[in-house]
C-alpha cells in the first residue's frame, strides 16, 4: 500500500531523534485502531509460553491479520504501544516488529513495562493505530 498519505518526522526541531521509531507521524485518511493483541493463536491457545521471542512474533502476526481485516497493513501504522512485563523483552519485540515495518520509516512508538497483563503467562501486549489512505 502507498504511504504517500503519511509524513514521518524523525527529528522535530529541539527534540532528540528516536532510536528505532519516529517521533511524529501525521497524515490523512481513515483511522484504524487495533486493540491490544497478545500471543494467542486462532483457537485462543497461547503461543510461546515463557518465550518472549515466540510471543512477539505471534503478536505481530495477529496485528498483521487485524490490520488486513480493516484494509490496512503495517505501512499504514502511525503508532504502536507496547506493554511488556519485563523491559528486557524489548529486543525480542523489536526483532519481530522489524520483520513487519519499514525500518527506514518506523511508526511512532511507546513501550511500557507493566506489573502484569491479564494472564500471568502473557508477556507482551501491543496495540496499533493506523491511518489508511482513502
Amino acid at each position: 500500500m502507498s504511504t504517500s498519505h503519511l509524513t514521518h518526522i524523525a527529528e522535530p526541531p529541539g527534540v532528540a531523534p528516536g532510536t528505532g521509531y519516529t517521533q511524529v507521524v501525521t497524515g490523512t485518511g481513515r483511522l484504524v485502531q487495533v486493540s491490544g493483541q497478545v500471543a494467542f493463536d486462532a483457537e485462543r491457545r497461547l503461543v510461546g509460553a515463557g518465550d518472549p521471542e515466540a510471543q512477539a512474533r505471534q503478536v505481530f502476526e495477529n496485528l498483521h491479520r487485524c490490520l488486513a481485516a480493516a484494509g490496512a497493513d503495517f505501512s499504514d501504522v502511525v503508532k504502536l504501544t507496547v506493554f511488556v512485563t519485563d523491559i528486557a523483552f524489548l529486543p525480542a519485540v523489536r526483532k519481530a516488529r522489524d520483520a513487519y515495518v519499514d525500518t527506514a520509516r518506523p511508526p511512532a512508538s511507546s513501550a511500557v513495562q507493566v506489573a502484569a497483563l491479564f494472564l500471568p503467562e502473557v508477556l507482551i501486549e501491543i496495540e496499533a493505530l493506523a491511518l489508511v489512505a482513502e
